[in-house]
């Protein structure tokens, strides 16, 4: 009787452990059967987001991640946006888009183009010269404010330091620009008369890092100029992005130590000893886009003796209009000339 009773549960207990076993196998199928169908869900959408990827780019096939897939896609649409801004702002620009300053009491004002930038190339001992011309036609005090917001023009003398840093002519021109405030002191530039083609060239470095206007402009500190008509003439060259702008000529190129116009590299230009062309000295312009170039290569640029020879040589081997302009023949006194050098 005993045997039977236990024999019964091992019976039964052995049906219960078949059921628990058939249970868990069914488990484990279902299971199975459904990490296959998200792995196989998975990996639809990865092959959809790859030949959505190849379709754009017709590369064909490829090995990219889902997630790699998804940032490249992201980047692409980042890129479309960010193009069509640079084509909105390169029309703003050519519009004549012009910044708005807010003022505090709510109105908007439209900020002044810069037309030009005079740099008056001056030195030690010329205060004279100076006086006259700020008598004559650069304006001083408001005035030169005035012209500078109402014309968009901008005037300065252009002088650098004393060998002997701090001495009694750097004071005084410190002294004279504290009461006139119309000086550009070019710091890095030792003020001596073999340095002024230096000193030009950092001139419009200095412009075009401090102003953004449509022209910079050199002119001796023995000229007068008469600014309307200046800018007059400059206006009608705002179509030209790379202009060089003033009397040109060429001339002889001397060899003999001894002469005023003595060129240390004479050799470099030829058996015929002959300049290219190049404007005059007493007053050119040139446009931003050249400014820049002055700029950005002022270390490689090299200068000759004579100022308006080296500013004329860093533009002969670029894409550059020459704009022979007969009104900046100063010195011919010819009909209509917007200068006169004295």
């Amino acid at each position: 009787m005993h045997s039977r009773a236990s024999n019964h549960r091992l019976s039964g207990s052995g049906f219960g452990s078949r059921i628990s076993v058939l249970l868990l196998s069914m488990f484990a199928t279902m299971a199975s059967l459904y990490v296959a169908g998200r792995l196989w869900q998975d990996a639809e959408n990865r092959m959809h987001l790859i030949k959505e990827l190849d379709r754009r780019t017709g590369q064909g096939h490829t090995a990219i991640s889902v997630d790699d897939t998804l940032k490249i896609i992201a980047c692409r649409e980042q890129q479309k946006k960010l193009s069509s801004l640079e084509m909105k702002l390169a029309k703003a620009k050519q519009e004549g888009f012009v910044s708005k300053i807010f003022p505090e009491n709510g109105a908007t004002q439209k900020k002044k183009k810069i037309l030009a930038v005079i740099g008056i190339i001056t030195r030690f001992g010329r205060k004279n010269n100076r006086d006259a011309i700020r008598k004559a036609w650069m304006p001083t005090g408001a005035a030169l404010k005035k012209l500078e917001d109402e014309k968009g023009i901008i005037v300065r003398f252009v002088i650098g330091r004393s060998a002997n840093r701090g001495d009694s002519l750097d004071r005084d021109i410190h002294s004279e620009n504290s009461q006139t405030n119309d000086f550009i002191i070019l710091n890095d530039q030792t003020e001596a008369p073999e340095e002024q083609p230096k000193k030009t060239k950092l001139f419009f470095v200095h412009a075009v890092e401090h102003w953004d206007a449509e022209f910079y402009a050199k002119v001796n500190d023995d000229v007068y100029v008469n600014i309307d008509a200046l800018g007059a003439i400059l206006a009608t060259h705002l179509d030209k992005p790379r202009v060089y702008i003033g009397c040109m000529k060429s001339g002889e190129v001397f060899s003999e130590p001894t002469h005023k116009w003595y060129e240390p590299d004479w050799w470099k230009f030829g058996d015929g000893k002959s300049y290219f062309r190049h404007a005059s000295g007493e007053i050119y312009a040139i446009s931003r886009a050249l400014a820049q170039f002055i700029s950005i290569n002022r270390s490689i640029l090299r200068t000759y003796a004579h100022d308006d020879v080296s500013s004329g040589s860093w533009f002969v081997g670029l894409d550059v209009k020459h704009a022979d302009e007969g009104k900046f023949c100063c010195s011919s006194w010819s009909s209509g000339a917007i200068c006169a050098a004295v």
